[in-house]
């Protein structure tokens, strides 16, 4: 019986583009795979990364970050996770991983009980004061604990 065959490796030096333009990314700590990611992004996502990554560091200056399942994710240290984001065919999705707790809660429901959700799409104004606000809020409460 055949197993899987590996994603082809890319032969520009770059990650290869998983499902949805996701980049692939080895799991790693640190902020070297985030902006490794971030870079990866395609077209108007790459911006979306920029962003949100800027804000989050403006927003919580001690962050901690990681590349996990092809995914940034961004917590504090000894505190846990509470932000990342993948990136989709259609929007960059960005998990809120205590988003229930949020005020106000962000506006896409999860299977995970407590995760919500907020979906960035090309052309969409950015509310940055929302986000920043949900930022703060969720770096300020315990996160998960998921690696």
């Amino acid at each position: 019986m055949a197993g899987k065959s590996p994603a082809p490796a890319s032969t520009s030096g770059s990650p290869v583009l998983l499902s949805g333009g996701n980049p692939q990314i080895a799991k790693a700590d640190g902020n070297a795979p985030v902006q490794a990611y971030i870079a990866a992004m395609p077209g108007w996502k790459h911006d979306v990364g920029r962003l949100l990554d800027a804000l989050i560091e403006r927003t919580v200056p001690d962050v901690q970050k990681a590349v996990r399942w092809n995914t940034p994710f961004y917590g504090i240290a000894g505190e846990g996770w509470f932000l990342a984001y993948h990136c989709l065919s259609k929007y960059v999705k960005v998990a809120f991983l205590n988003g229930t707790s949020l005020q106000p809660m962000p506006p896409v429901a999860s299977k995970h009980e407590a995760t919500r959700y907020c979906h960035i799409h090309e052309g969409d104004q950015l509310d940055e004061a929302l986000l920043t606000s949900w930022i703060r809020q969720a770096a300020s409460q315990p996160g998960e604990r998921c690696f």
